[in-house]
Formats: C-alpha cells, sequence, structure tokens
C-alpha cells in the first residue's frame, strides 16, 4: 500500500523481496489527486454482521482490487457458506442459514481473528484459527481474551499457543469484558445481533478507532 501511494505521487521504489527496497535519488514527488480507500479493517464487522444474521451488507469503496489485506476476509466467510458479490468499486455479503467451519491461517489479516472467533460458536462445525500468535502481544493477549469470554457465554473453546478453535455451542447472556481493547468489544458486540442479553463492559473503548461504532452497528441492526 505504501509503495503504490509513493509511486501515484510520482516516486517509483523497486523491491527486492521483503527486506530490501531501492528508490532512486533525483525522483520528486508531485501533488495530485488521490482517492483513499474506505478502511477494510472498520468495514469488516460489518460483513461478519451480514454472515451471521442471513443478512446483506454492501460496503461502497472497496473492491476486488483492494490493496487492503484486510479486504480478504470476504474470502473467509465465502468459505464458510456466505455469498460474496466483489464489484470494481464495493464488496457485499449475504450470509448463508448457517455458516460452515473453517481452518484458517490469519497470520496475514490478524486483526480479524477476534471477529471470526466471535462469530464461530453459529457454524455447524469447529472453526480453528491458526499462526496468530503475535496478538497475544497487542492491546491485550487477544488468544487469552477471546478463549476467556467465549467461555463466559457458554462457548467450548480450546486455547492453543498460535490460535484458537471453537465448537458449536449454544450461547448464553452474560457481560463481556473488554480488557480496555477496541476490538474485543467490537468484535463480541456482534454475537448480540443473535443472542439477547449480551452486554459490553467498556463500550467506551472503541473511541481509540471506531467511535460511532455502536451507533452504526444499531443502524444496521435496525
Amino acid at each position: 500500500m505504501t509503495l503504490g501511494v509513493m509511486a501515484d505521487f510520482g516516486v517509483d521504489c523497486e523491491r527486492d523481496g521483503a527486506a530490501r527496497f531501492h528508490i532512486r535519488s533525483g525522483q520528486r514527488y508531485r501533488g495530485g489527486a488521490h482517492r483513499i480507500e474506505p478502511d477494510a479493517l472498520g468495514a469488516h464487522y460489518f460483513f461478519a454482521a451480514a454472515a451471521v444474521t442471513g443478512g446483506r451488507v454492501r460496503v461502497n469503496g472497496i473492491g476486488r482490487c483492494s490493496p487492503q489485506g484486510d479486504a480478504r476476509f470476504v474470502d473467509v466467510l465465502a468459505a464458510m457458506g456466505a455469498a460474496v458479490t466483489r464489484g470494481d468499486d464495493f464488496l457485499e455479503v449475504t450470509g448463508p442459514p448457517q455458516l460452515d467451519g473453517i481452518d484458517v491461517d490469519l497470520n496475514e489479516m490478524s486483526d480479524t481473528a477476534l471477529t471470526l472467533a466471535a462469530i464461530a460458536p453459529f457454524a455447524r462445525a469447529p472453526v480453528r484459527i491458526r499462526n496468530v500468535a503475535h496478538i497475544r502481544l497487542q492491546e491485550s493477549d487477544r488468544l487469552h481474551a477471546a478463549a476467556t469470554e467465549l467461555r463466559r457465554l457458554g462457548v467450548a473453546v480450546t486455547e492453543r499457543p498460535d490460535g484458537i478453535e471453537i465448537h458449536p455451542s449454544s450461547v448464553k447472556p452474560a457481560t463481556v469484558q473488554t480488557y480496555d481493547d477496541h476490538r474485543v468489544a467490537m468484535s463480541f458486540a456482534l454475537i448480540g445481533l443473535r443472542v439477547p442479553g449480551i452486554r459490553i463492559a467498556d463500550p467506551a473503548c472503541v473511541a481509540k478507532t471506531f467511535p460511532d461504532y455502536f451507533a452504526r452497528l444499531e443502524s444496521l441492526r435496525r
């Protein structure tokens, strides 16, 4: 994404693998118009909402050629049975009657792991998330937080060093602790679309990245 923006403003970079970059001297940035996509990570909660409720959500401005890695979360939902429509300037998800289980490596879009974990109990088969050990070192130990809060909701969970496996379960109402982590709050709020009585202990923690998240989620629910 960074190299693409540089090129749009007139500076080319030659890439040699993942660790070496060559930028020729004498290049200069030039002004001009640049289109910025909506945030695919912020959008993925609403794609998940459609998937878990059997509803439909279209997000305009993010298309099939998006450079954002998190836009590929719709591929995960497609593998779980959701219908995904990819346009040049939109992505749309329609949820199935029931989600399928999945075994997925989320290393390259690890910020979506909590969301997948939150909707996983509603799948017909286990959901296994792998290769995300590094999310233990983010705003919270996100793997342990997910396991702890899912168990609080009555969900059968296996926590592993690099991931988590969630089994189909009947979710019971409870108050979800957020660990001062915005992604825990936003992800677990989606469970409330299916189960009455889900409460988020500290909803204000979403202010870090998405201050009006709950207002937008409520408008979608209506």
